[in-house]
């Protein structure tokens, strides 16, 4: 059976819907749950550039990022932005997928996830 790690939040609806429509698909999904678990800066350090970057790593449009201080919604560099991530991991995108092979997808919705995952 192939396997798909989901990186996201617990309660998170769209999470959820990835890993049903993973599993009813013939994945083994396992789901880690980045709040309680933090996703450590070399992974995301990894990750962001085979994703489109760092504007698309975190969530812009998340409460989260919408609560930061004005002073912090500007960065400029790859430090500033982990800082981010790290700091507050409820601004990074959700879902994560990842793949046994490396390969990184964010977010869900079902015909991208038929293309991604054949």
């Amino acid at each position: 059976m192939k396997t798909v790690s989901i990186y996201g939040l617990k309660n998170c609806s769209t999470c959820t819907k990835a890993i049903k429509w993973l599993q009813a698909n013939d994945y083994d999904v396992e789901f880690i749950d980045y709040r309680a678990n933090p996703i450590n800066a070399v992974t995301l350090q990894q990750w962001a550039p085979l994703v489109g970057g760092w504007e698309k790593l975190i969530n812009r449009a998340s409460m989260t990022w919408r609560n930061l201080p004005a002073e912090r919604k500007n960065p400029d560099s790859d430090e500033q932005w982990l800082g981010i991530a790290t700091e507050f991991p409820s601004a990074i995108k959700r879902p994560i997928a990842v793949t046994r092979d490396g390969q990184v997808f964010l977010g869900f919705s079902e015909k991208n996830y038929a293309l991604q995952f054949k």
